[in-house]
C-alpha cells in the first residue's frame, strides 16, 4: 500500500516538492556557514519524494546548536518550504482521493520549519522512536 501512496505522491507533488529543496540546497551551500543547512535539506527533499514507509525521529544527540540552527532555517529557508507543502496539501485536498495525500503534505510542515535535530527512519524499524 505505501508503494502505491508513494507513487501517487512522487507524480502529484513529491517531485515538485524535492526539487524545492534541493533550490534550498543548492543556494544554503553557497557559504560553509551554510552547509549543514544545506544536507538538512538534502536529506528532507527525499524524504519529501518518497515519504510514506519513513517517519522523521527526534536525535537524542541534538542540542542547543541544533535549537539555533532550526531559528535560523526558519529564517532562511523554511518558511518558504512550509508555504510549499501548505499550498500543495489544500491543492491535494481537493480530491477525494488526494486527501491521504494532503494531510501527508501537512505532517511535513512541522519538519519543512525546524529539521535540525531529526532524523529519518524507516517506519516499519523496531524502536525507531527511541
Amino acid at each position: 500500500m505505501k508503494t502505491i501512496l508513494n507513487v501517487i505522491w512522487l507524480v502529484l507533488c513529491g517531485f515538485w516538492m524535492c526539487l524545492g529543496y534541493l533550490l534550498a540546497c543548492a543556494l544554503l551551500c553557497v557559504t560553509i556557514i551554510g552547509i549543514p543547512f544545506g544536507v538538512a535539506a538534502f536529506r528532507i527533499g527525499f524524504y519529501a519524494l518518497w515519504p510514506f514507509g519513513y517517519r522523521a525521529v527526534d536525535r537524542r544527540d541534538a542540542g542547543a546548536p541544533s535549537c539555533v540552527g532550526n531559528v535560523l532555517w526558519l529564517v532562511l529557508a523554511g518558511w518558504w518550504l512550509a508555504l510549499g507543502h501548505v499550498l500543495t496539501g489544500i491543492a491535494l485536498c481537493v480530491t477525494i482521493i488526494g486527501i491521504p495525500l494532503g494531510l501527508a503534505n501537512f505532517k511535513l510542515i512541522p519538519l519543512s520549519l525546524m529539521p535540525l535535530g531529526k532524523e529519518i527512519v524507516p517506519s516499519d524499524e523496531p524502536f525507531a522512536a527511541r
